[in-house]
């Protein structure tokens, strides 16, 4: 599955229909047609309506959906400082607002969750029937102002998922990244990384690209004698 979260020429984040369509019009070029398309929902200070349109316009087959507001910093030990700090806003509202038309384009929601009660987040909305199991589920760890990146976290994380059919995953930030791989494999789950969750490979050297991350993923879920999904049976678990 490609995450694509947009980013302007100078690095900061696009919310634009037409940035959307250029890049995954890029990456389908370069690797066909077959591959699942995610598209980032969440983000500080845009409107609701810009978000929904590119779904509208698009879309994709999957969006990325935060589940709880939170406290969304970066923290420098050796400056004793934020660097950065706002208030990531997710009400219920919000929430509603980008899944209602997901529902209604039949696009498949990521529900990311940044903490224990982010995923408690997804009862209401079962019980209002605004969600349709099976859930994709993906536990954000080791974000400042969300849930301690532990092996002991991702199993509280996985056993707080609905009673319902589900797929569950782990998304480590940063150096934590490779020990919460290796806690969500032998407990079943599946994994995310890319460049905009981690630079470094295990060993502490940085990756020269995404697919530098992806190979050592691969190697570790096969280490633990996992097998990797194709494409359709990912497809088939999501229910796509």
């Amino acid at each position: 599955m490609v995450h694509i979260h947009a980013r302007r020429p100078d690095g900061t984040p696009s919310h634009e229909v037409a940035d959307f369509r250029a890049i995954t019009e890029a990456i389908r070029a370069e690797v066909g047609e077959g591959l699942i398309v995610n598209y980032s929902t969440g983000t500080i200070g845009v409107p609701v309506e810009k978000r929904v349109a590119y779904l509208r316009e698009l879309k994709p087959e999957v969006g990325a959906l935060n589940m709880g507001s939170m406290n969304y910093a970066k923290y420098s030990a050796r400056r004793r400082q934020f660097v950065f700090q706002a208030v990531f806003e997710n009400s219920f509202e919000t929430i509603a607002a980008l899944l209602e038309p997901m529902v209604e384009l039949g696009i498949r929601p990521e529900h990311e969750c940044f903490d224990s009660g982010h995923v408690a987040s997804l009862d209401p909305l079962l019980d209002m029937g605004l969600l349709k199991p099976p859930l994709q589920v993906s536990f954000v760890m080791g974000v400042t102002g969300g849930i301690r990146p532990t092996a002991r976290n991702v199993a509280h994380m996985a056993e707080q998922v609905p009673d319902v059919p589900h797929q569950w995953g782990v998304i480590g930030i940063s150096r934590a990244q490779w020990g919460l791989l290796a806690a969500a494999l032998s407990l079943g789950g599946n994994v995310r990384v890319g460049l905009e969750d981690n630079f470094y490979l295990p060993d502490g050297t940085m990756a020269r690209s995404n697919g530098d991350l992806v190979a050592r993923a691969a190697r570790m879920a096969t280490d633990a004698g996992r097998r990797l999904a194709t494409v359709e049976e990912a497809r088939k678990m999501l229910a796509l």
